[in-house]
């Protein structure tokens, strides 16, 4: 399994990104998909998830009614779109995936991904 995360970058705070996340050797519709986030010293922070099942989705306070989570089963990809970008959501973001979403919430996941670099300058 093999977990690819892309579209972090340099941005201004206000701007907003789009982050990609293409999986190889599972399928996002049998695999809840997710995405976390973190920074230097500080613990892997919960971001977003989406039920493989439902299509429910789930959000960390912090980032609620700015991003949003989706699937494409199509091309196998989740992505999460991050509008109002601000300073503090500066971190390297994972994304994951589990046949359980609440894996996912509990930051176990089975597979994850490696990072994209996300740098919001104020």
């Amino acid at each position: 399994v093999q977990l690819q995360a892309s579209g972090g970058g340099l941005v201004q705070a206000g701007d907003s990104l789009r982050l990609s996340c293409a999986a190889f050797g599972l399928t996002f519709s049998s695999y809840s998909g997710g995405w976390f986030r973190q920074v230097p010293g500080k613990e892997r922070e919960f971001v977003a998830a989406i039920s493989w099942a439902s299509g429910s989705r789930y959000y960390a306070d912090s980032v609620k009614g700015r991003s949003t989570i989706s699937r494409d089963t199509a091309k196998n990809t989740v992505y999460l779109q991050m509008n109002s970008l601000k300073p503090e959501d500066t971190a390297v973001y994972y994304c994951a995936a589990d046949s359980r979403t609440g894996s996912l919430q509990s930051k176990s996941p089975a597979y994850w991904g490696q990072g994209t670099q996300v740098t919001v300058s104020s």
